[in-house]
């Protein structure tokens, strides 16, 4: 072979050698910016995740914070039960106890009946006529008659203090009797109404229960998602490490190459110095040029690559929309103050509990524990008003007014387990805002299901 063919198979073979040296690089590169790309997608992902899952811990604690509640709530009301049954034994031991009484009473008065019958029959024996006057001028001397005349004093005291005992001790039976009726009656509404209460408080925990399991499905679900996304993104790292160590081993292959087929052309250049210069001019133009091409090549890819990544990296994560907030809204107040109560009680719609004699502590407010006519009291000393804790109190603390003239901030009775046996404030709309045993503070329809069957249509303007 000439010498002018040996140098362009040597140049030829530089710059083939060359041109793969960068283009294998270039191509590799172009799938690192891929991976990269969608390591940025994932670990946006990763970070939406992330903000779903802090999330759920928070409306799980506020679960948990709200079960909490429940069940302090249950356990008092669970303790108000037991001392209303105790109660109940107790009034019914006093009962049994009065029984006894009662028929002793019963004893004594059928006596004194006996007494005055034997009275009655012996004075009609004597004929009717005997009066205490000719007992006591029948005497025959002044001693018999000092002693007639005592003898009719006592007889007619005795009488009299009988007929008196009598009926001091009916009246007394009979008062007896009413009171311990009364209480029993009593009792037993109250244990009626705190089981029913306490059905309907287990219900809510029930409810609330489910609530959280549901959300610590969804937050189980979510932590399984973000560990399979930080799984796929350090695959995706693991990848590009890898095709990097290929592209550093194969460019130190290509630059070994390289230094052999130098050496291959200094030995062709050695033997004739002539031809050397021009061949070995003309191929180092070339691969300098080829060189170039492919920098350039690298360079834009390069760039590409950077816009791609900030483009990405300056897109921001997508984050779930909240929720939009329910407001509640109600008709005009008739004043101030009654606008003023009406709003108190919304901060605690969906986060209160029912509890029966609650909402008289501080403790009990400050955890949202009411029970309707305490909520009531409440809500109007928010807005300067004082008003009693009691149903039976508020029926006479303003002015009865007629169901067509109801206002927002009236007061509205509802026959419950008894007459006036639960309270709210009365909001407009034919609704009302209280402490239901259902649901604790809450806004309610008065003119439809349950309510409007038990409402009796009382209403008292707060004065």
């Amino acid at each position: 072979m000439s010498l002018k063919k040996k140098l362009i198979v040597l140049n030829t073979t530089i710059m083939l050698g060359l041109g793969s040296a960068f283009a294998i690089p270039s191509v590799k590169a172009e799938s690192i910016t891929d991976i990269q790309s969608q390591r940025t997608g994932i670990q946006s992902d990763i970070s939406e995740a992330e903000q779903v899952i802090q999330q759920l811990k928070k409306e799980q604690s506020k679960m948990n914070a709200h079960i909490a509640q429940i069940e302090s709530a249950m356990k008092e009301n669970d303790q108000k039960i037991k001392d209303t049954k105790q109660e109940i034994n107790d009034t019914e031991k006093d009962i049994e106890s009065l029984k006894k009484e009662i028929k002793a009473l019963e004893e004594r008065i059928a006596k004194r009946e006996e007494v005055l019958k034997e009275r009655a029959l012996s004075f009609q024996e004597s004929g009717g006529d005997v009066e205490y006057l000719e007992v006591v001028l029948g005497s025959k001397s002044f001693g018999e008659f000092v002693n007639r005349v005592g003898a009719v004093a006592t007889i007619v005291e005795a009488d009299q203090q009988i007929l008196s005992e009598q009926e001091a001790d009916k009246a007394d039976l009979e008062k007896k009797q009413a009171t311990v009726e009364k209480k029993l009656q009593s009792l037993k509404d109250m244990e009626v109404e705190l089981k029913g209460m306490q059905s309907q408080i287990e219900d809510q925990k029930a409810e609330t229960v489910n609530m959280k399991a549901k959300i610590e499905k969804k937050e189980s679900e979510t932590e399984a998602l973000k560990q399979s996304l930080e799984n796929k993104d350090a695959g995706l790292e693991a990848q590009i490490a890898s095709i990097r160590e290929n592209i550093k081993k194969e460019e130190e292959r290509k630059a070994s190459e390289k230094a052999d087929l130098d050496r291959a052309a200094e030995e062709v250049n050695s033997s004739n110095a002539s031809s050397e210069g021009s061949s070995s001019s003309s191929s180092e133009e070339s691969s300098s040029s080829s060189k170039g091409e492919a920098s350039v090549k690298s360079s834009s890819k390069a760039e590409s690559s950077s816009n791609s990544s900030k483009n990405s990296s300056d897109k921001p994560a997508a984050a779930s929309k909240p929720a939009a907030s329910k407001t509640v809204t109600s008709s005009k107040p008739s004043s101030a103050n009654t606008g003023s109560a009406i709003t108190a009680g919304y901060k605690y719609i969906g986060n209160s509990t029912y509890k029966f004699g609650g909402g008289r502590t501080a403790s009990d407010i400050a955890n949202g524990l009411f029970d309707c006519s305490a909520f009531v009291a409440w809500a109007y000393k928010q807005a300067g008003v004082n008003l009693p804790a009691s149903t039976d109190a508020l029926k006479n603390a303003g002015r009865q007014v007629s169901d067509s003239q109801k206002q927002p901030g009236d007061l509205v009775f509802f026959n419950t387990y008894k007459t006036d046996g639960h309270v709210g404030i009365y909001v407009g709309g034919g609704k009302f805002i209280g402490s239901q045993s259902s649901t604790g503070v809450a806004i309610a329809n008065m003119d439809s299901g349950y309510w409007a069957g038990v409402y009796n249509g009382r209403v008292v303007r707060v004065n």
